[in-house]
């Protein structure tokens, strides 16, 4: 989505925590561009397993409170489990087992089939605290104040041009003015686009962004409300009017909304008695609204570009895609795109992996990303039905899903990201490109625990022993086994996801498939 309002800085930095960063053309193995969610799993990811990576960011280094994103889903707290970071979060956030849309449709999660059986309530920058200490607890170099302005590619590398804000020396004994910009090249192997729907990176590479607008004039305000929602999260359609009422924990909500009856540019000033309006229209009572701390207004895309990758120039969340906030999938598809292409980076950079491995982010992530765009635009478009047949489309949907249990559960596995699989190879074993639950293991750990570090896992009968464990990986292979009787040999990747699964734990299929996916 698109907003009115940006961040901006007074003076000029080329530093941060973490490690000092190189400057000219000193090559790096990845560049990151983007310091939102996405672009800091993606950074902590590469330099934890041993990949240097800068992460270059054009805002100041202080924290956004201006949070978009409420919402973790399960599947996305699975994999921020496997980096050690949930746990943390669960302790932020309030967690939510079920809630209400449109039509008194009931979404319960509480029966979903992973550790974390609900949505956590919290916002986005909580998120993006969380994930900058793990980077730059990694080594991940920041470089604030640095905007890309363009960049080329060739055979061995990719040339990024920045624009600095300089606040040091420009050349031994002579000062900087405060502000003064400086230009600069930067060279990597690799450079990842994270940021954003107006990427610069995608421009660059000269990818389109095709799509649309699908809902004008959305108002943002974090307001206090007199009187508290009976819900943790409220949401409602009627009429021409939406509205979304989420908690930051601070006493303020964040409300979302829009009338499509007032269908004005994003320019129009915005009061607090409209985002009241709007609120009164869909919810029936505005709570009370008071003590407006931001306000802004901002139209909605749905857009994709129709690829993740041009050359050594990858891109993910909303640089690859954007969609309406319906369903709280923004930041967690955009977290899930990183998950999937870090450790595919990890292990090309590293010489574990030829470099057709990198082909498979866009076979495997395109399709969920277009598979979201689908569900929110169809749960937006549900939302405001209007017309006698909408109306009645959207009744019949609901107690369809109602009733439905298998219906009902695949549209939910796909709300929470547990549902997706990936595509497998002809003849590939069942399991194979499927999400693994957290399995218990026999030595009484998890299996995301065992994740943790960027890992592979090996998950074998016990009576397999410990074959497949040796010196040449043992920063990169876990090897355990089921706490059941289970009989099945499963290597499952760094992202959660079966590389490779036998009914039979032969050592040289076993070992086969070790050298194939581990390297």
């Amino acid at each position: 989505m698109t907003g009115t309002t940006g961040t901006t800085g007074t003076t000029g930095s080329t530093g941060s925590a973490g490690t000092t960063g190189t400057t000219g053309t000193t090559p790096r193995p990845v560049i990151v561009v983007g310091s939102g969610p996405t672009g800091l799993l993606l950074a902590g990811d590469l330099a934890t397993a041993g990949v240097p990576v800068t992460l270059v960011e054009k805002r100041p280094h202080h924290l956004n409170n201006l949070s978009r994103a409420f919402v973790l889903h399960a599947r996305t707290l699975e994999q921020l489990d496997a980096r050690g970071v949930a746990d943390e979060l669960e302790q932020a956030g309030r967690p939510l087992d079920r809630f209400r849309l449109f039509g008194g449709l009931t979404v319960a999660l509480d029966t979903l089939p992973s550790r974390f059986n609900h949505l956590l309530v919290l916002p986005q920058y909580e998120v993006e605290k969380a994930l900058r200490r793990r980077a730059v607890a990694a080594g991940v170099e920041f470089r604030y104040e640095t905007a890309v302005t363009g960049l080329s590619q060739d055979a061995d590398g990719v040339t990024v041009r920045v624009r600095t804000a300089a606040t040091a020396a420009t050349a031994p004994g002579t000062a900087a003015t405060a502000g003064e910009v400086q230009g600069e090249e930067l060279r990597a192997a690799y450079v990842v686009g994270t940021d954003g729907m107006r990427s610069v990176v995608r421009d660059a590479i000269g990818l389109p962004f095709p799509g649309r607008s699908v809902i004008r004039s959305v108002v943002l305000a974090d307001v206090r409300l007199a009187e508290e929602p009976e819900t943790l999260l409220t949401v409602n359609a009627v009429g021409d009017a939406f509205a979304f009422l989420a908690p930051f924990g601070d006493g303020y909500y964040r409300l979302i909304g829009w009338n499509r009856a007032r269908d004005v540019p994003d320019s129009e000033p915005l009061d607090l008695d409209e985002v009241k309006e709007v609120t009164r229209l869909a919810l029936g009572r505005d709570f009370g609204m008071y003590d407006a701390r931001w306000m802004s207004r901002f139209h909605s895309d749905e857009r994709q570009a129709p690829a993740y990758r041009v050359g050594r120039v990858f891109l993910a969340g909303d640089a690859a895609h954007v969609h309406t906030p319906a369903g709280g999938q923004g930041m967690n598809t955009g977290l899930q795109d990183a998950a999937n292409l870090s450790w595919k980076l990890a292990q090309v950079v590293n010489g574990h992996a030829p470099a057709d491995l990198l082909d498979t982010y866009q076979a495997e992530r395109h399709p969920v990303g277009r598979s979201v765009l689908r569900s929110s635009g169809g749960i937006v478009r549900l939302a405001m039905a209007k017309r006698p047949w909408t109306l009645a489309l959207r009744a019949a949907l609901t107690g369809f899903l109602g009733a439905a249990a298998p219906v009902r559960r695949r549209a939910v596995g796909q709300l929470t990201g547990i549902g997706y699989r990936y595509p497998a190879p002809r003849g590939a074993h069942r399991l194979t490109g499927t999400r693994v639950p957290d399995v218990a293991l026999a030595d009484g750990g998890r299996l995301y625990e065992e994740l943790r570090g960027g890992r592979f896992v090996l998950i074998t009968p016990e009576a397999y022993g410990d074959r497949g464990a040796d010196a040449r990986r043992k920063d990169r292979l876990a090897v355990a086994h089921w706490a059941s009787d289970r009989r099945t040999a499963l290597l499952v990747r760094p992202d959660g996801y079966a590389a490779w699964a036998s009914d039979t734990a032969e050592p040289g299929a076993v070992e086969a498939a070790l050298a194939t996916h581990v390297g």
